[in-house]
């Protein structure tokens, strides 16, 4: 009796550690997962070189960009938050590593995380971060539609 009681807690422990473990399962690969990645890459890339009508190029005319707790559209995104996040991806070092690509039909989302490292406004940056993107492919083309960044300090 004991012995089994022991083995049920073995179980339970076991069960509830897998449960909360920090990481993900492995993904399966999206067949366009190059493709996916590289559309995620090309803004990151456009938003460090102040090339804002590239990265505005690859975001869907209905794209939301969620940050902070805020949530904007694509054209508020461009008029009030695209010249500071391209100011920030200048002044950083930032290293992004994608996590998974997932891909059903001609919708994808790819998760990331971040850390960005140097000076802000005179002020000391070391933060780590996550970042969600949903993409759609029209006409053989990745376009961003949604942006959820996290952060912590």
């Amino acid at each position: 009796m004991k012995s089994a009681i022991a083995a049920v807690l073995v179980l339970c422990t076991a069960c509830s550690t897998a449960s909360h473990a920090t990481t993900m399962p492995p993904s399966p690969v999206a067949p366009d997962s190059v493709a996916i990645a590289a559309a995620a890459a090309a803004f990151h890339e456009a938003l460090a070189a102040a090339d804002a009508a590239a990265a505005m190029a690859l975001l869907a005319d209905d794209a939301v960009v969620m940050e902070g707790g805020a949530l904007e559209s694509r054209a508020e995104y461009e008029a009030h938050h695209l010249a500071a996040d391209i100011e920030f991806a200048r002044a950083m070092a930032n290293e992004r590593v994608v996590r998974g690509v997932r891909q059903e039909g001609d919708v994808a989302w790819l998760w990331a995380t971040t850390a960005c490292r140097g000076t802000w406004h005179g002020r000391e940056v070391d933060a780590a971060g996550a970042e969600l993107l949903t993409l759609s492919r029209r006409d053989g083309a990745w376009r961003l539609r949604a942006i959820h960044w996290s952060s912590q300090r």
